[in-house]
């Protein structure tokens, strides 16, 4: 089953990434829906989308604006939003609030129940709460006997290992790396060192860093070799990377 990381970037965009969404082509999943949702509909290999928000910051949902025009062209047929009641209210009423964005997608909003089943009962999906400002939740999908956690806006606490134990893939985010971790602590994000440690204490198969700061473009924006130090198996994420899940 393939992954693709559609954005891998957090705040804003940058010439090198786009904000955070993740698809499953072969099931219709999309994860988050910043701004790479432009990328979603070239990709579908269903005709049906189930999106998965984890929180109503706007670089996880202003991409759902993008799918007006698919779905009133009809090539996407239907399109099902799942979050938490408490972010549902938060995008209708701000994102596509009449001054902002005054046409509201044919979107069926369901809030989110645990374990939600999709693709046609090929994925469970489970969800925890994160801490950030504002509030944010993670993901554990299993498919085909494989376990994939997507754990985006959070400062690592330990609340949420034993969610993610063992899991084969563990997507997290690194906004920052670790000279800058004083300010993943004020901002509720995470930095280098420390989401390694939770992969190596949650015994995880491999790390797929994500949400990078977009004031840091290069090749190597959180010290790469830091986190493998730590946890080998550790990869950064770049927008369009495919993986096999």
């Amino acid at each position: 089953m393939r992954l693709v990381f559609l954005g891998t970037g957090g705040y804003h965009p940058n010439e090198r990434r786009h904000t955070a969404c993740l698809m499953l082509p072969e099931l219709g999943i999309v994860l988050d829906a910043g701004s790479s949702m432009f990328r979603v509909p070239a990709r579908m290999e269903t005709n049906e989308l189930d999106i998965l928000v984890t929180h109503a910051h706007l670089d996880h949902v202003q991409g759902l604006t993008y799918l007006l025009v698919p779905l009133v062209q009809g090539r996407i047929a239907k399109c099902r939003v799942h979050a938490l009641p408490q972010t549902i209210a938060a995008v209708k009423e701000h994102l596509f609030s009449v001054s902002l964005f005054p046409i509201l997608p044919a979107f069926d909003f369901i809030p989110l129940i645990d374990p939600v089943v999709l693709g046609q009962g090929a994925a469970v999906i489970t969800h925890h709460p994160l801490q950030h400002p504002g509030g944010s939740i993670g993901y554990v999908l299993q498919i085909n006997g494989k376990r994939v956690a997507y754990i985006t806006d959070t400062t690592v606490d330990g609340s949420y290992t034993e969610f993610i134990r063992g899991v084969d893939t563990l997507i997290h985010e690194c906004h920052f790396p670790d000279d800058m971790a004083a300010w993943a602590i004020k901002t509720g994000h995470s930095h280098t060192s420390q989401v390694a440690q939770l992969a190596k204490d949650a015994g995880v198969g491999r790390l797929y860093l994500t949400h990078i700061d977009p004031q840091r473009d290069g090749d190597d924006p959180i010290g790469l070799a830091t986190a493998r130090a730590i946890f080998p198996e550790t990869y950064l994420a770049e927008d369009l990377l495919e993986i096999e899940v």
